[in-house]
């Protein structure tokens, strides 16, 4: 149970999607805190304006969403149908807290938020149920966890031939790359403009967020996956 002090820090922001006359409005709760899991991230708005983007193909697919945070990718593809599971690292309590009232701000209480460590093979990885898509927001900030990012990703798609692992990430640094790493675990990677699904704005879903950052978005399968 959070301490009183820490408890009145918490704030509701709202993101509204809309296309025509659909409208979707979720409600996420941030702490400020050193954690970075515990708001919202420009990549986030990003991914889950594609999910919104690709909302008629979401009903009864299976999601997991990886170092979800406040889940506002996840919480989206749940409330457009999607069959959603959130994660984020065991070892950061503050963080699965954080996907737990995102899950109740929105209404989704039977959403399932399980403690999933980059890089470690834990009782709660082997029993995931099967997946068909894998997201994850601006999961590769620190170099020194992108491998252990791509191990665990490697793990699912290996269980999931057919999924595929939607990302979008910040560009921080033009020296760090995942290439090497994509090809040493046999992973393929297709870049996604960014206006091909309404997101090359620095205003998105009511937010300013996105704002001037360089954001990326890219689909990695296994290389020898066949198409979907």
């Amino acid at each position: 149970m959070e301490e009183p002090d820490q408890q009145r820090r918490v704030r509701v922001r709202r993101y509204r999607f809309t296309a025509g006359r659909e409208a979707l409005v979720l409600r996420v709760p941030e702490v400020p805190d050193s954690q970075y899991g515990t708001y919202v991230w420009p990549c986030a708005v990003v991914l889950a304006q594609y999910l919104w983007a690709s909302r008629g193909s979401l009903p009864g697919k299976r999601v997991l969403e990886v170092g979800a945070g406040v889940s506002l990718p996840g919480v989206l593809a749940a409330k457009c149908g999607a069959e959603v599971t959130l994660s984020d690292s065991e070892e950061l309590p503050r963080c699965l807290q954080s996907c737990r009232r995102s899950c109740l701000l929105n209404g989704l209480s039977h959403v399932p938020v399980l403690g999933l460590t980059w890089g470690r093979v834990s009782p709660e990885l082997l029993s995931l149920p099967p997946v068909d898509i894998i997201l994850g927001s601006d999961i590769f900030f620190d170099p020194k966890d992108f491998e252990d990012i791509l191990t665990t990703v490697y793990f699912l798609l290996e269980k999931n031939p057919h999924a595929q692992f939607w990302t979008t990430y910040q560009v921080r640094s033009a020296d760090w790359s995942i290439e090497a790493l994509l090809y040493k675990w046999k992973l393929r990677s297709i870049p996604i403009p960014l206006h091909s699904f309404g997101a090359d704005k620095e205003h998105l879903a009511s937010s300013s967020l996105p704002g001037r950052h360089t954001i990326e978005m890219m689909i990695i399968s296994l290389a020898q996956a066949d198409s979907t």
